[in-house]
Parts: structure tokens; sequence; C-alpha cells
């Protein structure tokens, strides 16, 4: 079987795990008492370089490196991300570390809380503020969803190193076509259902986004009530949410080689933010979200409660593909096989935040 890194974010430090043959073995905590919101794998070299933005309650936040798999991190001496005095703002966390594609080697971006891109080009040790989207007109307009004003999803596109995507809570959809000079909102059919008008052109509360394995212009969105699709690289949105027990959650991944298979949770209701039904099930289409199948095999039967947050559900690159959650029960569950079948692979760790996997030698 593969041997698989899995690293897993959680309110009080890093585990990070190996699949050998069959079986897992996990280290850690590592940054012990930190709340780690967001991991990055980078394995566009030849070392794999982990990432890890961590929030220290006495020390604040940061970014780590890792070029050992793990084993020992490195802090650089001055902040990482850090905002230009002239913003008048200061960093709370980092929500999203997120390696650019094969066309841009050493890019990593930032996405952080108060709601800004950042972005690296000596992979994730400095960043640079991307200031159009932080100048952008609507942004003042942009408002703090439960969890903070955070842009929390990036996503480049494979074949052009300056189409940019990002994700606002709660300010939607931004894309970038010239590397970031210049951004528009991209939301057009994407329900809000808390303001006056449902389908504004920016405010919506984007949950996550990901990229389609077969066909990079094919998004798939999960919205704070809604899923959608995307044909044309998020210029339009369709709802598919129609067959899933509820279009309510948190996460989206998409399969790493399979074109239209992609992953939710659903989750009861905003105000009720458990597992839909109180069942502990993934949902996978394979038709781009014209039908769901429900993912049970090996989970939790009976009444459940672990909720799976936005940056907890993940794939790797294997073939059958991995997929991995983490809930706030402390509970880390993975697939070996596309989904079909799960086993528990870690319990009673602290609240799961993120988590991250990848092939590694």
């Amino acid at each position: 079987m593969t041997d698989v890194l899995l690293a897993a974010g959680t309110r009080k430090g890093l585990f990070v795990g190996r699949r050998r043959g069959g079986g897992w073995d996990f280290e850690g905590p590592y940054f012990n008492a930190e709340a780690v919101y967001s991991v990055g794998i980078d394995t566009r070299s030849t070392t794999p370089r982990l990432l890890a933005g961590g929030t220290n309650s006495h020390w604040g936040p940061s970014v780590f490196h890792s070029d050992d798999l793990g084993k020992t991190w490195e802090e650089p001496q001055q902040p990482a991300v850090k905002f230009p005095k002239d913003t008048g703002a200061s960093l709370e966390r980092v929500w999203q570390l997120q390696p650019a594609g094969p066309a841009a080697p050493g890019v990593v971006y930032a996405g952080t809380e108060p709601g800004a891109l950042f972005r690296s080009e000596d992979g994730g040790e400095t960043f640079e503020l991307v200031r159009p989207l932080w100048d952008h007109p609507t942004r003042e307009k942009w408002q703090p969803g439960g969890g903070g004003l955070a842009v929390h999803t990036v996503i480049t596109d494979p074949r052009d190193a300056d189409a940019v995507t990002v994700a606002v809570s709660t300010g939607g959809v931004y894309r970038s076509l010239d590397g970031g000079a210049s951004w528009a909102p991209s939301n057009s059919g994407v329900q809000a259902v808390f303001l006056p008008d449902p389908y504004p052109d920016f405010g919506q509360c984007v949950h996550k986004i990901a990229q389609d394995a077969g066909d990079p212009d094919r998004l798939y969105l999960q919205n704070h009530w809604g899923v959608y699709r995307s044909d044309d690289s998020g210029a339009t949105w369709t709802s598919i949410g129609e067959g899933l027990p509820s279009d309510f959650g948190f996460p989206v991944a998409a399969h790493p080689h399979r074109a239209d298979v992609a992953y939710v949770f659903p989750l009861n209701a905003d105000e009720d933010r458990v597992p839909a039904g109180r069942r502990c099930r993934v949902y996978r289409t394979e038709d781009a979200g014209a039908s769901w199948q429900e993912l049970g095999t090996g989970l939790p039967e009976g009444a459940h409660y672990g909720t799976v947050l936005r940056d907890a559900l993940c794939t790797d690159d294997a073939d059958p593909a991995g997929v991995y959650f983490g809930n706030r029960n402390g509970e880390l569950f993975a697939s070996a096989d596309d989904g079909d079948s799960w086993q528990l692979i870690a319990a009673h760790l602290p609240d799961v935040l993120c988590v991250r996997a990848a092939v590694v030698a």
C-alpha cells in the first residue's frame, strides 16, 4: 500500500501520521498547545516541504516549515506573514497555506484573518501582502462570518500561474487573471440567504471551494446553505445540492485523479451544526453533482455529533485515492479506496481544525 503522510492541525498542536503498509503511526503534538488552523504539503520538489500556521495564545500567530516530513521545524526570525503598518491591521491567524501549481515553483499563498491574501516566492519563508485584493473597493463591506473574516481558500489554475481564485468568509469568491494585479467578484448564482438581496454580487458566506481533477474550469462550492458547481472557473454557479440530506456544511474536496468526483460532509443546519440526521456520513458525487451517494461503510453507527470543519476533509494523490476527515470530537477517519470504506485511525485528539495528505517517498 502506498506510503502516505497525513498532517492534522488541532486546537492544541499538529499531529503527523505516516501510513506504511496498512497501518498508521502518529507523532506529535508539534507546537504543543498552539491552535494549528492551516497546513500545506508542498511536493513540487524532490524534498517535500510541510508548512503549518500556528497560533500561540501568548506569542500570537506564525508560519513554520519542515523539510524532513515534520521531524524538525523552523520559524523565520522575522514574522513570515505581517501586515504593512499603513493597513492598520494585525495578523490574527493564518487560515490557509496553499502551494501554487508547478508553473510557479516556490510560490505559496497564505490566506489570513483579517481577510487578506499573501504571496511567497521562497517556499513559504517570507510573504508579501497582495495589495490589489486588500485595496479592493468591496473589501470594506466584507463582514465576519461565525469563524471570523478570513481568506480561507486559494485555488490556482494548473494551466496558468496568473489565474488565482480565493474565497472569503464573508465576502464571496474573487478571481484574478493577472497574477493578483486585479480582482473581480465571481458569485453569480450563489445565494446569500441572510441578505435582503439573496443573489448579491458579493457578500456570500462561502465555506470552501475545490477544483475538479479532470477539468480545471470546473469548481465545487460548499456555501452557507447551498452546494454549487461552476463550469467556467467560477464566473457562474449552479446548485447541485439535490439528493443530499442537507446542503449546509463546511468542507468540499475533489478526487485527485477522477473527473466529476467530489466529496462533502453535510450538517443539519447553521443553528444545529452536527452531522445531518446525526449520522457520520460522507457523500460522494461521481457525475459532477447530478447525484450523490452516501458513504458509511466503517463509519460510526448511531447518533454522532462530530462536526467536520472547512479544511478537515481532504484527499491524497494516491491511486486509488485516500480520503480523510477529522472532526471536533478529535477523531480521524481514513479511506484507502476512494471513500468506499473507512477506518478510524486516531481518536481522542483535540478539536481537529484541518487535515492535509500526500504520497511521500
